[in-house]
């Protein structure tokens, strides 16, 4: 884009760089048509809804909002479903009612939804039976079972489906009321077993419903604002090919509020991130992004040298938006004290001071595997990397500005422990997820509790030093 030393950049341009997670697909001639139809389809996104979420992220890199970023670790074309849809939408409706009342901010939703179909792998084959197949790799590429594992093009064109039909979908259910206010929503928290937490969230609960019923009871509840939030969506930018087939010039005078532009959006989502396995600044993902409009995510973990962060921010970032780039950090509960401040003075003490989004990922650096192979997360360790990165920030003089789950609205047991207590034993219960497990509606719900006491604690503790 700009930048006097960059070279010119075109929606081709990443093909000249090497690709890291390049699926290599047998029949060329299938990928090329499906490619083909791609780019003949409409945008998914619209760019003006990119320019929007650009405009409250801006507000999260200068402190004035909070992002909420949350949904499947890698979605399936079968959760493309009513109840699978709402189920998220409603959660992480409660989720940020909860952040609202903790950290007094307005809250910036954006789901892992309509689009996170891909998945990188470590391996392009694993053992299953003694058998040697290919790795699933995420729907949009291959299925889970064992007779699916061939790389189909034609999937990327039911990837571009699927993810239409989930955002038409979420569209529709807030535009019809979903997220009306004036609904009750479950607060059941008859899971929670220690008191004092119990009546720590019960004092959320009471002041939200407290809230809302004095909004009636005065009619100021008729505002459409009760009735209705903005759900942006997002993915990991894996698969080159298929973002490169939606991306669209925008060429329109009245979308910019300082006058005509011309730029790129890649209209799959509203949000892109970079993964943790791609981020090299010199190869494709990194040359790709560099030149398109998109708010951009950028996954930062052990591997991450400090010397790489203010690079992939002058690549990414040459202008020095606010809010463009969100920093994702996930270094797992025992390595975020020893790694997190160096990132963050990196930044801080650069040029690009208060311009990017902080965001905790507590989920990639805590996953272990138990007895039989199965992969989970400790509840403790997800709270203790959140909690560890709040104080970090806050001793830094930097703004955590936002958090990154892997959740889901159904009833799963994926992650042991929070207040179920969900133990070794019960992970088979119910384990639906295909690839990385997913905190359940409670859990992640109860990780909005613990985020809003910490930002209630904090707002207690500057009232009491101003007296």
């Amino acid at each position: 884009m700009s930048g006097s030393a960059a070279p010119q950049w075109t929606p081709e341009s990443w093909r000249l760089k090497p690709v890291k997670q390049s699926p290599e697909y047998p029949d060329q001639a299938a990928l090329q048509k499906s490619l083909a139809e791609l780019k003949k389809l409409p945008p998914i996104v619209h760019p003006r809804e990119i320019i929007k979420l650009k405009e409250h992220l801006r507000d999260v890199a200068q402190g004035k909002a909070f992002l909420l970023q949350g949904g499947d670790c890698a979605e399936l074309f079968d959760y493309c479903q009513q109840d699978a849809i709402e189920s998220k939408i409603k959660l992480l409706l409660q989720m940020s009612l909860v952040l609202i009342w903790g950290a007094d901010k307005r809250v910036v939703r954006i789901g892992r939804m309509a689009g996170q179909y891909a998945k990188p792998r470590s391996s392009p084959m694993e053992t299953v039976d003694g058998k040697q197949v290919p790795s699933f790799r995420g729907d949009i590429l291959n299925g889970f079972h064992l007779d699916e594992r061939e790389l189909d093009p034609a999937r990327l064109v039911k990837a571009y489906h699927h993810s239409s039909a989930t955002l038409n979908y979420i569209r529709a259910a807030i535009s019809s009321g979903i997220a009306d206010l004036h609904r009750p929503l479950d607060w059941g928290l008859g899971h929670v077993r220690d008191p004092e937490l119990k009546a720590k969230y019960q004092e959320a609960v009471n002041f939200l419903t407290d809230m809302l019923r004095f909004m009636h009871t005065i009619g100021a509840d008729k505002t459409e604002k009760l009735d209705t939030v903005d759900l942006f969506t997002s993915h990991e930018g894996l698969l080159l090919e298929y973002e490169q087939s939606l991306t669209r010039l925008l060429d329109d005078p009245t979308a910019f509020p300082h006058g005509s532009k011309k730029e790129y959006y890649d209209t799959s989502a509203h949000f892109l991130w970079i993964g943790d396995r791609t981020r090299q600044i010199d190869h494709g993902h990194v040359e790709f992004f560099r030149g398109i409009a998109n708010p951009l995510g950028v996954k930062i973990g052990p591997t991450t040298p400090t010397s790489d962060l203010l690079e992939l921010l002058r690549t990414l970032n040459p202008d020095r938006e606010p809010g463009k780039i969100t920093l994702i950090t996930r270094y797992g509960a025992g390595k975020v004290a020893d790694l997190l401040p160096a990132h963050i003075r990196a930044v801080e003490d650069s040029e690009y001071k208060q311009t990017v989004v902080w965001q905790c990922d507590p989920m990639h650096g805590n996953t272990q595997s138990v007895s039989g192979g199965i992969k989970t997360r400790r509840f403790s360790d997800i709270f203790s990397e959140l909690q560890q990165t709040l104080r970090i920030h806050k001793e830094q003089g930097s703004y955590l500005g936002g958090v990154h789950l892997e959740l889901t609205g159904d009833a799963v047991t994926e992650c042991m422990g929070g207040s179920e207590g969900l133990a070794e034993d019960d992970l088979s219960t119910n384990y639906t997820s295909f690839c990385d497990p997913r905190l359940n509606e409670k859990q992640a719900l109860e990780l909005a509790f613990l985020i809003a006491d910490h930002y209630r604690q904090e707002r207690k503790e500057k009232e009491a030093s101003s007296v």
